[in-house]
């Protein structure tokens, strides 16, 4: 392990500059190509207002929103009432969906106790 960190160190020093000598010239592509969604002036009021626009625009698609959960949730009940209709292949891709979520609660649970696996520090 000990003989691969200067190899990676290199690697990094070698994307480190590459991102030096192009990383300016990605910036001004990126803006050129995005420049329609660029407010011109760039004012605090304009800001502030684009800031209410989203907020209210996202309340407003609250019902929306709502109603796509209701038959997302409809659609669910409509599976266990018809269970025995189930095939083994949507039974397991349950069940990976399942224990994918749990395995991102997991690491959420060890990344918020600092890594550490007991929740004590050392």
């Amino acid at each position: 392990m000990a003989s691969r960190i200067p190899q990676l160190q290199s690697k990094v020093t070698e994307a480190s500059q590459v991102v030096a000598n192009h990383g300016s010239s990605f910036y001004k592509v990126l803006l050129e190509q995005n420049k329609h969604y660029i407010q011109d002036p760039p004012t605090i009021e304009k800001c502030q207002t684009l800031a209410k626009q989203l907020f209210y625009t996202r309340l407003a698609s609250i019902p929306l929103r709502y109603n796509s959960f209701l038959k997302e949730l409809e659609y669910a009940k409509n599976i266990v009432k018809h269970r025995h209709d189930l095939k083994i292949e949507d039974v397991g891709f349950g069940a990976l969906f399942g224990l994918e979520c749990f395995a991102w609660f997991c690491g959420g649970e060890i990344v918020g106790r600092g890594f550490t696996f007991t929740g004590y520090h050392v």
